[in-house]
């Protein structure tokens, strides 16, 4: 099945890595697992707290980092700069209204998750409204959601990349991956997922800064763009239809609430309800944030990740902009056949966007440089999940299963959650080919929206209405 999806062949000339690639992509690994073993070191990882919240002793930067960290995953390179080509700028709303949820983390909900001295999400839910059925259901979804949009969205984008630059099979790309990040995951805890995280921010910030200047030079800055994006055509076409067009608004964060494909009342008030699922009751997120040594720590870092989410605008979203612009006939192909011939997937090659852009413009080095940039937004997104999930599994539904469980069998338990989180998410690759229309982003928000409000609605009620009850 895969060789018939191979992306490989259309960029085969362009696979040639050199030395000083692939010394950058060593020395990347080189210095992550150095981190990773450093970070293990400092924290005790024999005790549920100590594995699972970096024993409540983290410092403000790099919670900060691993909260950009977690959420700049590959899937959101990938999906970002692919919804970009396709569509335009209105995306980064996604983006910027996280800035807003990540101060009322810390303002408002983090309070509430300390002085309930909770670990996981479901747990306070228990807590505030004193059932168990919540906190079973509460879990389940978490981790269902985790495979379906966090796990193997992020294995199926950064495998992609991998896949475009170095023309390896998806499915060795993927295992290849996994093996690197599941075991320091396992092995390190919270802690070194957070200062792993630290290092992979840095890594990706630089790369993506460097790669955006390179495309905007190329395209002759920012001026330029929009006059050339509208003109991004494919050469082959679908007869009598528009769909090969850019759209005439790509340059409008707020679109027309009837005609619009991101209408600006649904980025403004519905987005509100998915932004505070994710930043303010995701267990992923909030777990960075319990990790903190002091609440005023836990507010400095939710500050240091809403400035740097300001930037996937301009490092992300407008480089797939301009991928398009260069590259019309691979990212903007409208034709089935032609689809399949450039990337695999006939419904649309957007995808492509940023590792197509990476492959033609970055020179030696810098290309390995971005590969490294790849690998640390997958790496970093993945070790986020899969401690967040473990923790999830075994304080909400093991530890309800075997209460009279020590801190050595749960602790086992985890690392064994990581390694099936792990399995089904493979699975689950395959689908996502064929999934949102070639946009992976879409996909993902696809599903958390559909998800995501009655869980909102539920946390609000808890921290906001004392009168609420389970019934």
């Amino acid at each position: 099945m895969m060789e018939g999806n191979s992306t490989a062949g259309s960029f085969s000339s362009l696979q040639q890595f050199s030395i000083a690639d692939l010394v950058v992509i060593v020395a990347y690994f080189a210095l992550n697992i150095a981190v990773g073993i450093w970070s293990s070191c400092r924290v005790n990882r024999n005790t549920v707290s100590g594995y699972f919240l970096a024993g409540r002793d983290m410092v403000w930067w790099p919670i900060g980092a691993s909260l950009f960290a977690s959420s700049e995953g590959a899937g959101l390179f990938i999906g970002l700069a692919g919804t970009g080509a396709a569509g335009g700028i209105a995306v980064a709303g996604f983006e910027w209204n996280a800035t807003y949820a990540l101060l009322a983390l810390a303002w408002v909900f983090v309070p509430v998750y300390v002085s309930a001295g909770v670990v996981t999400m479901p747990e306070y839910l228990q807590k505030r409204f004193g059932g168990e059925r919540i906190r079973m259901y509460l879990s389940g979804l978490s981790l269902l959601l985790s495979i379906f949009t966090k796990i193997s969205t992020d294995l199926y984008s950064g495998a992609l990349f991998v896949q475009v630059c170095l023309g390896w099979d998806l499915y060795l790309s993927t295992v290849l991956m996994l093996l690197v990040t599941a075991l320091y995951t396992i092995a390190g805890g919270l802690a070194a997922v957070i200062y792993t995280d630290t290092l992979q921010t840095l890594v990706m910030v630089i790369g993506a800064v460097a790669l955006a200047v390179r495309a905007f030079n190329e395209i002759g800055g920012y001026s330029n763009l929009e006059e050339a994006y509208l003109k991004a055509v494919p050469a082959k076409i679908i007869p009598n239809t528009t769909c090969h067009l850019p759209r005439a608004d790509a340059m409008h964060l707020f679109r027309d609430p009837v005609s619009g494909d991101l209408p600006w009342t649904g980025m403004t008030f519905g987005l509100c309800v998915m932004a505070t699922w994710y930043w303010c009751t995701d267990q992923v997120i909030v777990q960075r944030s319990l990790s903190a040594k002091s609440l005023n720590h836990a507010k400095a870092g939710s500050i240091l990740a809403s400035y740097l989410k300001m930037l996937p605008l301009f490092i992300i979203i407008m480089p797939g902009m301009i991928s398009r612009v260069l590259y019309p006939d691979a990212v903007a192909c409208v034709d089935p056949q032609e689809c399949e011939r450039v990337c695999g997937a006939a419904v649309g090659c957007s995808n492509i966007a940023y590792p197509k852009l990476v492959v033609e413009l970055m020179p030696s080095g810098l290309r390995g440089l971005m590969v490294a940039v790849m690998m640390a937004a997958l790496m970093s997104s993945l070790t986020s999940v899969f401690n967040s999930s473990s923790t999830l599994f075994t304080m909400d539904i093991w530890r309800r299963l075997r209460p009279a469980a020590g801190e050595r069998e749960l602790l086992l338990v985890g690392r064994a959650v990581t390694v099936a989180l792990v399995a089904l998410s493979v699975v689950w690759i395959p689908i996502l080919q064929s999934s949102g229309g070639g946009q992976l982003y879409v996909y993902i928000q696809a599903v958390t929206s559909c998800l995501a409000p009655p869980v909102t609605a539920v946390f609000l009620l808890a921290v906001f209405w004392p009168r609420a009850t389970e019934q």
